[in-house]
């Protein structure tokens, strides 16, 4: 079986999911749950920089999903819908604590354990991205959707995405090669 029929079958598992959930299938919702937790983690960290609005983002993400499953349509896809609250619910929690703390650029990062110097690097450099291009970035690279994919989970076109996805590449290797100098 190749990825693409791997990636269908996960796709329609998802919408089979939702529309369980929406009908108040509390199991399929548990499923739901335990099939994207993790992920959902990983992309929120990534987002956020900071292992404790990492927590609130997913569960956030997880409640909108469970109070919203009624308005999932099984035309669009399942990850697609479920990537776009969670990463919507990042962007949102960034915003705030931008105004909150009046930064212009998002706080440096907690060690969330024994890493690196490389991976500190580049969570620094992800930590100055703009939220956009941070989750565009992300999406593409750590969750791996395609730009069709990405563009509907952000609302945008795949135009969009491929500038989006060069600026934020470009500010990487910027920053990198600052800290490297």
């Amino acid at each position: 079986m190749g990825a693409a029929a791997k990636h269908d079958d996960g796709e329609s598992a998802d919408a089979v999911l939702l529309a369980a959930a929406a009908a108040g299938d509390e199991r399929a919702f548990a499923d739901l749950v335990r099939r994207y937790e993790r992920r959902f983690y990983a992309v929120a960290r990534r987002m956020l920089g900071d292992d404790g609005e990492a927590e609130d983002a997913v569960q956030t993400a997880l409640l909108q999903i469970h109070r919203h499953a009624p308005a999932y349509r099984p035309q669009w896809s399942g990850s697609t819908w479920l990537y776009r609250i969670l990463t919507n619910v990042c962007i949102d929690l960034w915003r705030k604590r931008r105004r909150r703390d009046g930064l212009a650029d998002a706080p440096e990062l907690r060690a969330a354990g024994p890493r690196d110097a490389e991976r500190i690097d580049v969570d620094r450099a992800l930590a100055k991205l703009p939220a956009e291009a941070r989750a565009i970035l992300l999406l593409c690279y750590v969750e791996e959707l395609s730009y069709r994919e990405v563009a509907r989970v952000r609302g945008v076109t795949v135009n969009t995405v491929k500038t989006q996805l060069a600026r934020a590449k470009r500010a990487l290797r910027r920053h990198l090669s600052e800290v490297n100098r």
